[in-house]
């Protein structure tokens, strides 16, 4: 165990040197992790300032990542599926669903989150469900993803911060097969001890529904009582 930390604490000095990148927690441990955003205008906080965030939470209580991913698999085998992660951030779900899926694809619009990923995953996911992953860099206005290329795609702490929200709902559905699965996650727009202080930032979960109708996704629903902090919202192409 002291040997695990050695060599992981020697990775995470190096990743500062090269990226000045701040570390995550491994995907199977229930430590904190940094808030996962995408900001359609770029204006990220700072990687330190998103650690701080959720510094002394236990995200894997208030998230619940194991219901998020059995909403996403909807009662299927992920096995055979390409999925994606969109704002994988340092990878707390890009490192759960790779032992699940085919293929998981971490898409974000900060180099430095995709490097810590690339430089962690052998370390936190076991062989060979590692090498399922693939980091992509993506624009702030559109997923970097191929038509037709995804099964499944979840976005948690990150559809707020995208701006022209409509418009990139439109692009991710060209992106999804016929009959594959979106799943939004983002914080409730009321008063809560995790989460972006300015509430105004936060997208009220009645606006992210009638996107998705305005944009023709089916089988929409909304989930607003698992989780403290978000909502959850389900939607299929």
């Amino acid at each position: 165990m002291k040997f695990f930390w050695f060599v992981a604490g020697a990775l995470i000095l190096f990743s500062f040197a090269a990226c000045d990148t701040t570390p995550s927690d491994p995907g199977p441990s229930p430590r904190v992790e940094e808030q996962q955003v995408d900001s359609a205008n770029s204006q990220k906080p700072p990687l330190r300032d998103m650690k701080a965030t959720y510094e002394n939470t236990d995200r894997v209580v208030w998230q619940r990542p194991n219901l998020i991913i059995s909403l996403l698999a909807n009662n299927q085998d992920l096995g055979d599926k390409v999925v994606v992660d969109i704002g994988a951030g340092t990878g707390f779900f890009t490192k759960r669903l790779a032992p699940l899926a085919k293929k998981v694809i971490a898409l974000d619009i900060d180099q430095q989150f995709l490097n810590f990923i690339d430089s962690t995953k052998v370390l936190e996911v076991p062989a060979p469900y590692y090498e399922r992953i693939e980091t992509r860099l993506t624009p702030v206005d559109a997923p970097n993803l191929a038509p037709g290329e995804a099964d499944a795609v979840l976005l948690v702490n990150t559809f707020m911060f995208i701006e022209n929200k409509r418009e990139y709902l439109d692009k991710l559905k060209t992106a999804i097969k016929d009959g594959g699965r979106l799943v939004i996650v983002d914080f409730k727009r009321k008063r809560t001890t995790i989460g972006p202080e300015d509430r105004s930032l936060r997208t009220p979960l009645y606006v992210v529904e009638d996107l998705l109708y305005e944009a023709n996704y089916r089988n929409i629903e909304a989930i607003d009582t698992e989780l403290n902090y978000q909502y959850i919202v389900i939607a299929d192409k």
